[in-house]
């Protein structure tokens, strides 16, 4: 078996996702807020992950730039990634869900820090980002 997902399996997972965020108590509000036709949203996010899986080179877009202007918490990345988790485990193989996981978590982590938010259980740090001093 490969060790990557096929496009096609990227494509249907994507969009069983995006179905399921539409209409999550938590996620749907911020994310119908925030897109305007979830057609050409799939499509993007399609392109995204194909991107970063299988290094498809077809994303031109900026997550950060993306993400910055909206009300989101780290709350909400708990969340979204315990919803990507279940939706890659029900519908992709061990292997091609765990490397999705893998992604979908860096990623994750990448994006909140970019925004300056608590990973989950920690406090927002006034200042910004955590900082580790070292004593001299």
């Amino acid at each position: 078996m490969s060790t990557q997902p096929t496009h096609e399996q990227i494509e249907v997972l994507v969009d069983r996702f995006y179905d399921r965020i539409q209409v999550h108590p938590t996620l749907g509000p911020v994310f119908n807020a925030a897109v305007d036709d979830w057609d050409e949203h799939k499509r993007l996010l399609v392109s995204f992950w194909t991107s970063v899986v299988l290094r498809a080179g077809t994303y031109r877009g900026n997550p950060m730039a993306a993400h910055r202007p909206h009300p989101i918490t780290t709350e909400h990345f708990v969340q979204w990634l315990e919803l990507w988790r279940a939706t890659a485990d029900e519908m992709l193989a061990p292997e091609h869900a765990e490397l999705l996981h893998e992604y979908a978590a860096r990623i994750g982590r990448s994006l909140r820090y970019g925004l300056g938010l608590p990973e989950p259980g920690e406090a927002r740090s006034p200042f910004g980002p955590a900082v580790t001093l070292r004593g001299g």
